[in-house]
């Protein structure tokens, strides 16, 4: 039988990863195996396989976002007024329920004072009229009801004095840091203007925006590792995810997740840069 060329087929390459790459060692080995053809014409098929040990760890998601505090806070004051007392210094420690900050306050000190008075009196004369109609009826029980009411009306005034001279505090809702205080004593704010920021940095966030078809595979209450830029080195720390966003951004196709992490030794700084890594 007359020489016939030799038939090959080319195997078909599917490029790898560079993740995959760098955790296998391939090594091609060629095998050849023959067959009869069409005609009785002899084939011979080549066929590549690529051997070595494969890592069975799936894909590694990867995101990258920016360190948050776990809370972060400015406060301001619903009334207008004139800071006349600041309490703490920035960087101070504080706890919740601290008075930071005070606007001037006499008048409403005053007003506070004068609708007490008032108040008790109301309820020395509501008590003196029930205990009178109780045991000998020397009154009508419109009049009592009368006593009743301007002594409740007067116990109501009472509590919003004391409640506009607390409107001019400024509170620690929660324990932190001062991180800023915008005025000095002296000078004037409006209602609501941004008075003193406060931050609690011994738990923080890493907020990052991930591709939504990897953000699929992320459920709240996973475990990932977080590696933390310091700029000197790494700070590598556990971390749980805690929100996922049920919205992707139509624009960038973004989806937005929070991991918290503890930080009580304030190592890590609000504002650095860190990658989430985790295995899906």
């Amino acid at each position: 039988m007359n020489d016939q060329p030799e038939s090959r087929r080319q195997p078909t390459w599917r490029p790898l990863s560079s993740d995959r790459a760098r955790r296998s060692s391939f090594k091609p080995t060629v095998r050849r195996a023959s067959r009869s053809g069409p005609a009785g014409l002899a084939l011979l098929c080549t066929v590549t396989i690529l051997s070595g040990t494969v890592s069975l760890r799936a894909a590694e998601v990867q995101a990258t976002g920016i360190v948050e505090p776990f809370i972060n806070v400015t406060l301001s004051a619903s009334v207008p007024g004139i800071v006349t007392s600041r309490n703490f210094q920035e960087g101070d420690q504080v706890k919740a329920g601290e008075v930071l900050l005070e606007l001037d306050s006499s008048l409403e000190r005053f007003e506070a004072e004068r609708r007490k008075v008032v108040r008790d009196q109301k309820r020395s004369d509501f008590e003196g009229t029930k205990k009178l109609y109780s045991t000998t009826k020397g009154i009508s029980k419109e009049e009592m009801d009368k006593q009743e009411a301007e002594y409740r009306v007067a116990a109501l005034e009472y509590d919003m004095a004391v409640e506009q001279l607390r409107r001019r505090q400024i509170i620690a809702p929660h324990a932190g840091v001062i991180n800023e205080i915008m005025l000095e004593v002296g000078e004037s704010c409006q209602p609501y203007e941004s008075l003193i920021q406060v931050v609690d940095t011994r738990q923080c966030y890493l907020v990052a925006d991930i591709e939504a078809s990897e953000g699929m595979r992320l459920k709240q209450g996973k475990m990932v590792t977080l590696e933390i830029d310091l700029g000197s080195g790494k700070a590598v720390v556990p971390g749980r995810i805690v929100f996922v966003s049920p919205m992707v951004d139509p624009a960038s196709g973004l989806q937005k997740l929070k991991i918290l992490f503890e930080n009580k030794d304030a190592l890590i700084r609000p504002g650095l840069t860190g990658v989430m890594l985790s295995d899906s």
